[in-house]
């Protein structure tokens, strides 16, 4: 059984106070933004069946989600939409949207662990690879990011419902795919993802 709090009890007793966690919802899908949260916990934390957001149903997300909000130090989200991660790539609109998330945070931040990706910051930090189900603090900022970024897709699909995008969150699954050919490329599509492009070069 991994210890969520290991790398925060470990940099309490190092003299870090405010630790932030970051992770991102979104890098996969065709359409839509890039996600990013940043959440600093109080020491005292405690929520049971916490973990990568990857790994609970929507309805726990939800319920994680308000306990997050009403208990966090801070919570800083950043959004990096469809037509930048086009300019610059994926990977560095990820980068971007964490830097954004942190720079959001209303509180102080003296150390950062982050899932998966290096940052260069002025502050430490730590990139853990799957921490967001190793360290408490990254849990809380998957589960941020993801609900963020689903209810803008909901929002979304609001503007599109042929697209359906309330069910699939713009991953490509075959029915988004299937959706794409059929009714063709909107302004929030990833010009730069190989599924759209494909419909593109037939249009």
């Amino acid at each position: 059984m991994i210890d969520l709090y290991e790398y925060e009890k470990e940099l309490y007793q190092q003299g870090f106070k405010y630790i932030g966690g970051i992770d991102e919802s979104g890098r996969g899908p065709i359409v839509g933004p890039v996600v990013a949260a940043c959440v600093v916990l109080p020491t005292d934390f405690t929520c049971n069946g916490l973990t990568d957001s990857k790994k609970l149903s929507a309805k726990k997300r939800d319920l994680f989600y308000d306990i997050i909000i009403e208990r966090a130090i801070g919570v800083g989200i950043g959004i990096v939409e469809a037509a930048t991660i086009d300019k610059i790539n994926i990977y560095e609109a990820t980068k971007k949207a964490m830097r954004m998330a942190l720079d959001n945070t209303k509180c102080q931040v003296d150390y950062v662990l982050i899932d998966a990706m290096k940052l260069d910051l002025t502050i430490p930090s730590e990139a853990i690879i799957k921490g967001d189900s190793k360290s408490i603090s990254i849990a809380a900022a998957s589960v941020i990011a993801k609900v963020t970024r689903d209810r803008l897709m909901i929002e979304l699909d609001q503007q599109y419902p042929q697209y359906n995008f309330k069910k699939h969150k713009g991953y490509p699954t075959k029915e988004n795919l299937r959706l794409l050919k059929e009714y063709g490329v909107i302004k929030e599509h990833r010009l730069s993802y190989k599924p759209v492009q494909e419909v593109l070069k037939k249009d």
